[in-house]
């Protein structure tokens, strides 16, 4: 009986949430974590969690199209990843070569027009991978409705140190002045990646932290992070959504606190014009100057 009611009242709470999220973010990053996690708790192989994590990144594609996210980067390889056991490495490959070209191949993707790109040092990617990349790139790569981004072989630190290396040479062979660097030298010398700002990290999984993941594209933007405890297979369309709640009540929060920061500059403004206008009553007066404290807690008197 209750697992009847559980999607009809899931359908209405999703319709909830709806009306709470306002303007979507733009750009969405996912960590999907819990694949291996949830293959333990079902007492099946770890591939098995990545296959059925699959069934979810297809899901959070499609729920991003109805709620016209322009961008949405899925964190699918990380360069720590290549430490996995080989035999678990090899079928995370077939998997993830497979569903590249199931989705470059799906009709969805072209009806939405969605371009998929592959972002990361793939080149330390098998070559089935990097042949399914390019082919998804080469099905859709006129595409610009939504961008789907797939981190693979994707590390921050590692990106932000070849941008580094990059820029360190160009200033080594005198093709660039030290003092010109800016934020878009930086962003000229990162690899390929998300073609906007983050605005919304979602993690899966439980752990509370964003794993290397994109610190130049978010943090510099602010972006807002939602952990969300449900393993990746796991994550419905109502967990997606209170990601996209948090991320309204982020923005909300910080129209708050522009507004209190103006209450206090306001109040701090009336402070001074009160001591000022003493100031101006003592010296008509031939008083001495007020103490701090006199001309906080004494009104003043009137001029005669």
């Amino acid at each position: 009986m209750i697992d009847r009611l559980r999607k009809p009242i899931e359908q209405l709470y999703a319709q909830v949430l709806e009306t709470e999220i306002g303007d979507p973010p733009s750009h969405i990053a996912v960590i999907m974590d819990g694949n291996r996690r949830y293959a333990d708790t079902q007492g099946v192989e770890k591939t098995e969690g990545h296959r059925a994590g699959a069934d979810t990144t297809e899901a959070i594609l499609r729920w991003s199209e109805q709620l016209g996210i322009e961008e949405i980067t899925l964190y699918a390889f990380s360069t720590e990843n290549f430490n996995r056991p080989e035999d678990e490495r090899e079928a995370l490959f077939d998997l993830i070569t497979g569903k590249l070209r199931e989705f470059a191949d799906a009709e969805d993707v072209h009806e939405n027009e969605v371009r998929i790109r592959a972002i990361g040092e793939t080149h330390r990617l098998p070559e089935r991978v990097q042949e399914a990349i390019q082919y998804a790139d080469e099905r859709t790569g006129s595409y610009d409705r939504l961008y789907l981004n797939i981190a693979l072989a994707y590390g921050g630190r590692a990106e932000l140190l070849g941008a580094t290396t990059e820029i360190a040479g160009q200033v080594d062979r005198g093709e660039l002045e030290p003092a010109e660097v800016t934020v878009d030298t930086v962003e000229q010398a990162l690899l390929d990646g998300p073609t906007q700002s983050v605005d919304l990290i979602i993690r899966t999984g439980g752990n509370e932290r964003t794993s290397n993941f994109l610190p130049w594209q978010a943090n510099g933007n602010e972006a807002a992070v939602y952990f969300s405890a449900p393993y990746w297979p796991e994550f419905r369309k109502i967990d997606f959504l209170r990601g996209l709640r948090t991320y309204g009540h982020r923005d909300e929060s910080w129209h708050q606190t522009r507004l209190r920061r103006g209450r206090a500059a306001m109040t701090v403004l009336a402070q001074k014009t009160k001591r000022g206008v003493a100031g101006i009553g003592r010296t008509l007066r031939g008083d001495p100057p007020a103490s701090d404290e006199e001309s906080a807690e004494t009104p003043p008197k009137s001029v005669d």
